[in-house]
């Protein structure tokens, strides 16, 4: 192996003051020459999907050290967007995709770390790590701690967290379910540890992370509470070692094929529309180009394949012992580039492996769910520079829409007329300032997207945003609009009662306004003071970028 970076505080009589400080953490003097392998863990007592996580860090340093390496944990931080949702708390969700970046690049940078493995799980903190990875580009590999199991009911029924507390709450307000039903739901939802058990953001960004190459092979589907994962976790911990002493970094791994790849299996998945966010940013760290056009041309040509929950019947669970990663990759095996990976074999090695797939749950291209993958990105002088629809969760009767444009300045407004009842069917309910730099942070809108489907209004009512949406959101959806309000975007000059077509097989989101009004009422426009006056969200604002660039942040 040659000159390791850890070299920089362990070798030469000018480094007695750093080998001093070494010693005083406990690290034995024969041990300065392996090595150094930080694990960053976002462990916290706050996440169902993170509390399991205090055993695979066990398994991660025993998997370091069998390997020849020495182990160092540091902490990042996580924020659960389920808690989050609803409140001030929300805002704060997106813009930590960034602080966790720029906290392993600091430690790593500080420490002269040769090596991590990064230890995450929910919506924002797997991107947040993927761009570290990128940036630094030092060897890298990511264990993501695994998806929760279903609750169980009589009679087969399954409990999960989207349909069965944010849906449930709804139907309870439509007097659909008793108080006594609610209570079991809430009860059920969330039954052991792990991410929520369909293919929200978590579940979708733990996938992609394996399709890209930077997890090993059945990382991406194995669940929180299993053996398989101690296993995954102990084995990642010796792999990041010999990737050290290869000299394999991620930047070699995560090519313009691989983030490719990650494109056709989230959209045969009809996986999480936040993904397009974190791609992006992803790709930017990692010096690709990755137009937000190429998330459509993909999903044109790549059938969806799977029927999985919040929009289909099927769990994470099922998706694992059908196959998981390598069997959507097998399924998808004349369409996907070959690619390395941290596991060692490339990705079509690996397809070559794969012995059976549940057809059942993945279904193979001859057979698809929907001949066309489950994101869709639509333009339209509502959205000049795109909007994303997850199309997968939208029934076939609102793929083509027009109703009356019913204006929100904030999810709260949105989310009390809906309770209120003063949402009709025929309405387009419009929430917005709710972008990056509006919000600020982008706020997920998974209670108003539920609330919609609990009141029985899904298939007669669309929203509209230039916020974002929970990977648990279904129905006709439409986040991401930029230009934002908050930097005059069209959508800032829509009025109630004015017609908004939604056209998502020719991709289009049109108001039917003529241009000589739109040009009277911006001229009227005044732009509103920002939401957030002090403190990191009000630095945060004055540097990110649209939506449509991966809401990255750039000086």
């Amino acid at each position: 192996m040659s000159a390791k970076r850890s070299d920089a505080i362990t070798k030469g009589f000018e480094r007695t003051p750093h080998r001093a400080l070494l010693l005083g953490t406990g690290v034995p003097r024969e041990q300065m020459g392996k090595p150094f392998i930080g694990i960053a863990t976002s462990f916290t007592d706050l996440i169902p999907g993170h509390t399991g996580m205090r055993d695979l860090e066990r398994f991660i340093e025993k998997g370091v050290h069998t390997g020849g390496g020495y182990s160092f944990f540091f902490g990042i931080p996580g924020v659960c967007d389920g808690m989050a949702m609803g409140h001030k708390g929300m805002h704060y969700s997106l813009p930590t995709r960034e602080l966790i970046a720029d906290m392993i690049e600091s430690v790593a940078e500080a420490h002269r770390l040769d090596g991590l493995v990064l230890l995450t799980n929910c919506d924002k903190i797997t991107p947040g790590m993927l761009m570290a990875a990128a940036r630094l580009d030092i060897p890298c590999i990511v264990v993501t701690a695994g998806a929760m199991l279903t609750g169980t009911g009589r009679q087969g029924r399954r409990f999960s967290f989207v349909s069965d507390t944010f849906e449930a709450m709804a139907r309870y307000k439509a007097g659909v379910i008793d108080e006594q039903e609610l209570l079991v739901c809430e009860d059920k939802a969330c039954p052991t540890s792990g991410s929520c058990q369909g293919l929200f953001t978590a579940n979708t960004m733990a996938i992609l992370t394996e399709t890209l190459g930077m997890s090993l092979v059945g990382c991406g589907s194995a669940l929180a509470v299993s053996s398989l994962k101690r296993r995954i976790a102990f084995a990642s911990g010796e792999r990041i070692v010999e990737l050290v002493r290869q000299g394999i970094t991620p930047r070699q791994i995560m090519t313009k094929e691989a983030f490719e790849n990650a494109i056709r299996v989230d959209v045969a998945l009809g996986g999480s529309s936040n993904t397009v966010l974190h791609l992006l940013s992803i790709a930017h760290e990692a010096g690709i180009e990755l137009p937000l056009e190429d998330f459509d041309r993909l999903s044109r040509s790549t059938p969806q394949l799977a029927s999985m929950n919040p929009g289909g019947k099927f769990f994470m669970e099922d998706l694992d012992a059908a196959g998981g990663v390598p069997g959507v990759l097998y399924q998808l095996r004349d369409r996907i580039n070959d690619n390395p990976t941290v596991t060692g074999p490339t990705i079509k090695e690996i397809v070559a492996s794969v012995a059976s797939v549940d057809e059942e749950v993945i279904q193979p291209i001859s057979a698809p769910v929907r001949a066309e993958g489950g994101i869709a990105i639509l333009k339209g002088n509502l959205a000049p520079l795109g909007a994303v629809v997850k199309q997968s969760g939208v029934s076939e009767q609102m793929m083509r829409f027009t109703g009356k444009a019913r204006c929100f300045d904030s999810e709260e407004g949105a989310m009390a007329a809906l309770m209120e009842g003063q949402v009709v069917a025929g309405d387009v309910v419009v929430i917005r300032y709710e972008g990056p730099k509006g919000g600020p942070g982008m706020r997920e809108m998974l209670a108003p997207t539920a609330a919609l489907m609990g009141l029985g209004l899904g298939d007669s009512v669309a929203l509209i945003t230039d916020g974002r949406f929970s990977g648990g959101t279904r129905g006709p959806c439409i986040g991401h609009i930029s230009p934002e309000a908050a930097v005059g975007g069209i959508i800032a000059l829509v009025q109630d009662g004015d017609l908004i077509e939604l056209n998502i097989p020719e991709r289009r989101l049109e108001l039917q306004v003529d241009a000589a009004t739109l040009e009277q009422r911006r001229a009227a426009w005044v732009a509103p003071e920002p939401k957030i006056k002090t403190g990191w969200l009000a630095r945060y604002a004055k540097v990110v970028t649209s939506a449509n660039t991966g809401a990255i942040t750039q000086a």
